[in-house]
């Protein structure tokens, strides 16, 4: 009986030593646990991440980061401005949105909606990185104008163009510096482990 107790404690060992080094190794231990423990959570709308993102000429792993640093995939977030849904769309781009697909009777609640959600966010983010196409690496100013705003994004630029560093060191907002290193830390997450 105790050889038994012995090898089951030795398996579970194991297998948690196993868990985590391969939780370890994905560069996002924490992440990588929460995922594992709660799948369906992680996994439940990237399906429609892809459809949408192929749509937008959007890598989709770009769409889903974006999705977890504005939402943690909760469909129902209300942020402090009003945002909604899972890529916090406010009410002003999501008009702009609806306006330009020529979307009749939107109304702002219809944001709670995933796909719709997602169509939104990603069109505008889409809009964000052709805006800035003719910098050497536009995601870090494309995902600044996301956050805080075009105008912001180009008072942060100046007249002259600049690297990614330089960009992020003059980034007026502490959070949306925050934001778009976070954003690019979690795509380049999704990058190296080869799926979203």
């Amino acid at each position: 009986m105790r050889f038994l107790l012995k090898l089951v404690l030795c398996f579970l060992l194991a297998l948690a030593a196993g868990f985590g080094y391969l939780a370890l190794r994905s560069g996002d231990a924490l992440y990588s646990v929460y995922e594992w423990l709660s799948p369906a959570r992680f996994q439940q709308y990237d399906q429609i991440i892809s459809s949408v993102a192929a749509e937008h000429r959007l890598d989709p792993m770009l769409v889903k980061a974006v999705a977890w640093r504005e939402s943690r995939f909760d469909t129902h977030k209300v942020g402090t401005t009003g945002e909604r849904g899972l890529m916090q769309v406010s009410a002003k781009a999501a008009n702009e949105w609806a306006q330009q697909n020529k979307i009749a009777d939107f109304h702002f609640d219809q944001l709670f909606d995933p796909k719709t959600n997602l169509e939104a966010g990603s069109w505008y983010l889409r809009r964000a990185l052709d805006h800035w196409q003719n910098e050497s690496e536009p995601l870090a100013f494309a995902l600044a104008e996301y956050n805080a705003g075009a105008s912001r994004a180009q008072r942060w630029v100046g007249a002259d163009g600049m690297t990614t560093n330089q960009f992020l060191a003059n980034i007026e907002f502490p959070i949306t510096r925050s934001y778009v290193q976070s954003i690019m830390k979690r795509y380049a997450f999704y990058k190296r482990r080869g799926r979203m």
